[in-house]
């Protein structure tokens, strides 16, 4: 798949497939940047599949300024800030109150594994907004500072800045709930 690009001129062309390949390949991703914003995994699976509607239904031109995958997560954010116009009040449900599912194959690697992940995302929700949604296009998305830019609708310098605020702010709220780092 080249990005999704190739995928999506298909699915264009009466390809269902195409628009199936999308799904496959983007959909947990864009959960977990989704719930950087509603902070409720029900709500971000929801929120993702509005996204992958408007794009079997309203089948918007992809202009390719961008990756596939930027222009894609742009989507899926202005999806999600009507959703927060239309409600204000939304209650948010702590990342500790959500399911989680087990992995049972090596126990005690996967508990510190897990408890590490659990204190990272922890930490990660009691940031500001902004520096959640930063740092998980960076760091679990892998997306360039210019690709940030575009999703975020902010300059490169804003991104910049945010990056370097956010790991400082992250690092000290690790810090303060006795997070060990690996040497």
């Amino acid at each position: 798949m080249d990005n999704g690009a190739g995928s999506y001129r298909r699915f264009l062309a009466g390809d269902d497939e195409g628009l199936l390949e999308i799904i496959c390949g983007y959909r947990t991703g864009l959960i977990l940047y989704l719930n950087s914003f509603v902070q409720n995994i029900h709500t971000a699976e929801e929120l993702t599949e509005d996204t992958f509607s408007e794009l079997a239904i309203k089948c918007p031109k992809f202009g390719e300024k961008s990756s596939f995958k930027t222009w894609l997560y742009a989507i899926g954010r202005n999806v999600t800030a009507k959703y927060l116009r239309k409600h204000p009040s939304s209650v948010i449900v702590p990342l500790e109150s959500q399911e989680c599912i087990a992995d049972e194959e090596n126990i005690e690697s996967n508990y510190i594994k897990s408890e590490q992940k659990r204190m990272v995302h922890k930490a990660m929700h009691s940031l500001r907004s902004e520096y959640r949604q930063v740092l998980y296009l960076s760091f679990f998305e892998g997306f360039s500072n210019d690709e940030a830019a575009v999703i975020m609708k902010k300059s490169k310098r804003q991104i910049e800045t945010l990056l370097y605020n956010a790991k400082k702010a992250l690092r000290s709220e690790l810090e303060r709930s006795g997070f060990e780092y690996e040497e």
